[in-house]
């Protein structure tokens, strides 16, 4: 059962897989917008927000009617929530992502409302707050535990991140897990927690578009990617792994089947990767029922998410068999619909595969030679000649990494200078998964450090940002 206040909150919609193909590019261009990301990223702190917290403020006095949702613009800084444009009742704004993002907000809040009987994000009826224009040509959007942020994208692989409305979908779906199930972004409970948002944010695109089962393309980000980019979107349910074959990018490296689990420290243990084994289950079952994904199978997926049988740390096994009796409980009456579930998930071989479970990599632990106090910094940075960070995390999983020699990079005085004061004692156990965001590995001298990016310190995120912006990218 959910327990509120053991979840962290942050949530952001690129994978780390993408990152690490886009950082060796030679494309100067898609360089600098990727290190504007990093910049970014680096310096916003997500809030810790315990996940009984209502997602926004409710604004009006007491006995006011309620509004649905408010839209902000960050104005391209990282304030947060920003500057309010447009509510309930309020005509276009004439701002493209602004609009969009209302409309799309509204899409997905009349689908759980309708179909699912769920009032908002937190199912008490909270104002939806959304934020867009966050950062400086910012290639991501997150859930942090209380609102909904975009980017405007970097204009040479990905456009605006309000464009496609499953985005906004996905990224709601994050903060309907943080308010029941409570899935651990870790492992399989991680990977079942990214597939949740991908099966409601495809829901919701069908349900806009009123397709049944059948004839939707199971697509998920379409038109996130530019022309320019060989790709059909950023993930494919029902063909995990071909959603885009491009020369930066590299190959969909998703997965569809417990045959091709990956096994991998990063990207809190492939919840991006491996997501696309119970997004595969989800899209067979819905069309091996048939209609419309969110009259049956969405329903069934719901109650699990809902009633309480899944928990934390539920991996797939247990999510297959909690999807399986809450068909059986749901529809009674044809106990096909049951059946078809469970078919569904011994084709990815998820039912018939449960001794092949993977035991979550916990990312918490620092490497063996990690270093804890300023006297071992001190040591370390004044014998290193080199740093070297990477980042991984995301929506779109890009990881990227870098190495800068300190002796003869114009920054390397103050890059040692800065690791010297650094308190390590305050970062080691601190790689606490987050939804979606972004986590740093640095390596200097002895010292290896895995720390999410909410919770550098203001001299770690400055070694970052001169490391990946400036630094030479190893081959990946």
């Amino acid at each position: 059962m959910f327990t509120p206040h053991a979840v962290a909150h942050h949530c952001t919609f690129i994978p780390p897989y993408l990152l690490k193909r886009l950082a060796t590019t030679d494309d100067e261009a898609i360089r600098s917008g990727v290190r504007s990301t990093l910049a970014t990223d680096a310096e916003l702190r997500a809030r810790r927000v315990s996940a009984g917290r209502q997602p926004a403020a409710r604004p009006g006095e007491a006995g006011a009617a309620q509004e649905t949702r408010v839209i902000h613009s960050a104005d391209n800084t990282e304030t947060l929530p920003g500057r309010r444009v447009r509510a309930d009742g309020d005509p276009v704004s004439g701002d493209l992502p602004v609009d969009e993002a209302f409309d799309s907000s509204g899409q997905v809040l009349s689908l759980f409302a309708d179909q699912f009987g769920r009032d908002s994000v937190d199912g008490r009826g909270g104002t939806l707050s959304v934020t867009v224009h966050y950062g400086d040509r910012y290639d991501n959007a997150f859930w942090d535990g209380s609102q909904l942020v975009f980017g405007d994208g970097d204009g040479e692989i990905f456009d605006r991140f309000t464009k496609p409305m499953d985005v906004m979908a996905h990224e709601f779906t994050h903060g309907v897990t943080q308010y029941t199930a409570g899935l651990a972004y870790q492992g399989q409970s991680g990977a079942l927690n990214e597939s949740v948002s991908d099966v409601f944010a495809s829901m919701a695109k069908q349900y806009a578009s009123g397709e049944t089962a059948a004839d939707a393309d199971w697509l998920i980000g379409e038109g996130l990617l530019l022309p320019s980019v060989n790709a059909k979107a950023l993930r494919s349910m029902i063909e995990p792994g071909t959603a885009y074959d491009d020369p930066r990018l590299g190959r969909d490296p998703q997965v569809g089947s417990m045959d091709d689990y990956v096994q991998t420290e990063e990207d809190n243990g492939g919840v991006h990767i491996n997501s696309g084994i119970p997004n595969r289950a989800f899209a067979l079952a819905a069309i091996a029922i048939g209609g419309f994904s969110w009259e049956q199978t969405g329903k069934i997926w719901y109650e699990t998410l809902t009633a309480g049988d899944v928990g934390a740390d539920t991996d797939f096994a247990g999510f297959a068999r909690a999807t399986v009796s809450a068909a059986g409980r749901l529809f009674p009456e044809d106990v096909t619909v049951a059946q078809k579930v469970r078919v569904a998930w011994s084709q990815v071989k998820v039912l018939a595969s449960t001794d092949l479970t993977p035991t979550p990599t916990d990312v918490s632990e620092p490497g063996p030679a990690a270093q804890t106090d300023r006297a071992s910094a001190a040591e370390a940075s004044s014998r290193g000649s080199k740093i070297a960070v990477r980042r991984t995390g995301g929506f779109a999983g890009v990881p990227r990494m870098a190495e800068l020699d300190l002796d003869s990079s114009p920054h390397g005085s103050e890059v040692r200078q800065l690791l010297l004061d650094t308190d390590l004692r305050q970062l080691v156990g601190k790689a606490s998964p987050a939804r979606d965001r972004f986590v740093y590995t640095v390596e200097f001298g002895s010292v290896h450090l895995k720390v999410p990016e909410h919770e550098l310190t203001p001299e770690l995120h400055r070694v970052v940002q001169i490391v990946l912006g400036e630094g030479d990218l190893p081959s990946s």
